[in-house]
């Protein structure tokens, strides 16, 4: 993607805004599932803290794409190069895979209730979640083949040597790299999105059908399946449709770059997600509330009280009463 001074800006404040955002939501969120986890854990609570440690490590990484953007080009050491490349698109396809394993699990809990509360096993879901990151890892190890395929050959630029990570492509690498691409749409989206859509769907019909559930757990049930199925419209299908697009014209997407930055909003638009889906993530979010608002905002008011400024106009209180006693 060739960075102008205006979509660098742009860039710029998208990914400033998913780590201001993102990563005081994710390390309440951690705290929140990682001592319930310790207590007293199920499946979904275990997929959720691993996501969030997922989105976290991906926060930690978001600042050396804003130095490239920054600059207009890649100035940090090489190796950072794939490495940052590597965890951006892995924590991308694994997100994909948590989100579709969150589904399953509220599906099985809405449709059999029962049963799958008796069989229900965090360890299960802890083998889930590794197995999740190892073929998300599999799959985007592709990242460091294209960086340093063909390494030796003479008419290629050594890629230590270049000012750009991860954008110049030969066409020998294009062959390797657009069926790949549209490999890795069908496993890490489409496949996903459908399993996501039946899921969630399934899960409104039965709870819209079930008189005795309470109101307001159907709405957060109904908030959640929407939530999720928006993260996957909003912030995973732009760049999924560009492998398809590059794949039929046979060259990497002129804007497969900018379709790129949806996705890393996902990293801010999780925790919404988890306020849904866990009532102890909630109560944590309501408690830090209630903290803040104890902390700055009584004590402003307070100080307005007395402040000559915001009683302009007014008798003081303690003079008034005195002439009130007088009387």
């Amino acid at each position: 993607m060739t960075l102008t001074v205006g979509l660098s800006k742009v860039v710029l404040v998208v990914y400033g805004f998913t780590l201001i955002t993102g990563l005081p939501a994710n390390i309440l969120a951690f705290y929140t599932f990682f001592k319930k986890v310790r207590q007293r854990s199920t499946p979904m609570d275990v997929l959720l803290l691993s996501l969030t440690i997922s989105d976290l490590i991906f926060l930690l990484f978001l600042p050396f794409r804003m130095v490239e953007v920054a600059n207009m080009k890649w100035t940090l050491p090489y190796f950072l190069c794939p490495l940052s490349g590597f965890i951006f698109y892995s924590v991308i396809a694994n997100s994909v895979l948590h989100l579709t394993a969150i589904s399953v699990e509220r599906f099985l809990g809405v449709a059999f209730p029962i049963k799958y509360k008796l069989k229900r096993n965090p360890r299960s879901a802890g083998i889930a979640c590794i197995i999740f990151s190892v073929v998300s890892m599999g799959h985007c190890s592709i990242i460091y083949i294209m960086q340093y395929h063909n390494h030796f050959n003479p008419n290629i630029s050594d890629p230590s040597k270049r000012n750009t990570c991860y954008e110049e492509f030969t066409d020998e690498q294009l062959k390797i790299l657009l069926p790949f691409r549209l490999e890795l749409s069908v496993v890490f989206f489409l496949i996903p999105f459908i399993i996501c859509c039946f899921c969630y769907i399934q899960c409104i019909r039965i709870l819209s059908r079930l008189s005795n559930v309470n109101v307001k757990k159907r709405y957060r049930a109904i908030g959640m399946a929407l939530g999720t199925l928006l993260v996957f419209i909003i912030c995973f299908m732009p760049f999924n449709i560009s492998h398809w697009e590059g794949f039929i014209s046979g060259q990497s997407s002129k804007w497969r770059q900018p379709a790129l930055l949806t996705s890393t909003l996902n990293a801010c638009l999780d925790p919404f997600i988890f306020y849904f889906s866990s009532s102890a993530l909630r109560g944590t979010f309501k408690k830090v509330l209630q903290g803040l608002a104890a902390r700055f905002l009584l004590p402003c008011c307070r100080s307005a009280l007395y402040c000559p400024l915001f009683n302009r106009g007014k008798p003081d209180e303690r003079t008034q009463s005195t002439d009130d006693s007088i009387r």
